[in-house]
């Protein structure tokens, strides 16, 4: 019988370190020490709490950045005995670059660049907040559309603001005079800001402007902002798909400390098993003649 296989120091570190991290407890302390963390960014907005409170602030930051060392540190022994799960998780990533770099002496000795890393913390909080989690993913998805969108975008403004400018920049320089007073014209009519008086002072113009911005507004504000909404949609609907969807690493059944041992357990089975159908097949008569040959098992067919 096949003796018990005895757990490693790594399987025990990352059974002990995994119900750490698996605990409600521990992803409710994460999520305030992220609150907090903001919260201390607001408070050193205020120059005369600064001055007054400076040690302690100091002391705060400090003992954040120490709660989140540890966290990390807890996150990575949970894949102790499967160190490449912790480095499939683009979350996991970004935890461990926000806390590696707030070591590094060029970015403790940068203050702007230290504040911007610590406002990065609160990003985190997305992981534990499914819903934002997923509308975070949602836009990473839809980035290449989004691309595809501004190049069509900005072609519409350009032709545009061409036509703008050989219609309308002898009569209103100050809204079409150069091809960049035009684009920025177009660009703030897309949002539907202005583009009554914009109508009004074309008509003042020519008539012929209200096809020119008629078909402008039905482009650039109805048809591209649709597409653009239904890329950012159908990217959201993905992202539900992949948040929800197990991945192959939660599929895979845990790997136990049981697992190697009743593999072993029912291949010694199997041995037995067959070394007792050729023990039968030695040890049992000829058949009479006339007689049916035995039947073959299901393992003899084999």
């Amino acid at each position: 019988m096949p003796h018990r296989q005895i757990p490693t120091s790594r399987t025990v570190l990352a059974e002990r370190c995994g119900a750490i991290v698996r605990a409600r407890w521990f992803a409710v302390t994460v999520f305030v020490l992220i609150l907090v963390n903001a919260a201390l960014l607001g408070v050193e907005t205020y120059s005369g709490l600064v001055a007054d409170w400076h040690h302690w602030l100091r002391l705060a930051e400090h003992a954040c950045l120490a709660a989140f060392t540890v966290e990390i540190l807890l996150r990575i022994g949970a894949h102790a005995d499967r160190p490449g799960g912790f480095f499939k998780d683009p979350w996991n990533l970004f935890d461990l670059a926000v806390v590696l770099c707030a070591f590094l002496p060029a970015v403790r000795e940068n203050t702007t660049v230290l504040r911007l890393l610590r406002l990065a913390r609160v990003l985190r909080t997305a992981r534990f907040l499914p819903q934002l989690r997923v509308v975070l993913l949602a836009v990473a998805r839809s980035l290449p559309g989004t691309l595809s969108f501004l190049l069509v975008g900005a072609l519409l403004l350009y032709v545009y603001a061409m036509v703008g400018w050989v219609f309308f920049g002898a009569q209103d320089p100050g809204h079409y005079g150069s091809i960049g007073r035009a684009v920025l014209t177009l660009f703030l009519l897309m949002t539907l800001d202005g583009i009554g008086d914009a109508v009004h002072a074309g008509l003042d113009i020519s008539r012929w402007s209200l096809l020119y911005y008629g078909s402008y507004v039905l482009l650039a504000s109805f048809v591209l902002v649709n597409v653009l909404i239904g890329v950012v949609l159908t990217s959201l609907d993905e992202a539900r798909e992949m948040d929800a969807s197990p991945s192959r690493e939660e599929r895979r059944p845990p790997d136990g400390p049981d697992g190697p041992v009743l593999a072993l357990r029912i291949e010694a089975a199997r041995r037995a098993l067959d070394e007792l159908e050729r023990e039968l097949a030695r040890t049992a008569p000829p058949p009479a003649d006339g007689a049916d040959p035995p039947v073959p098992t299901a393992r003899t067919r084999e």
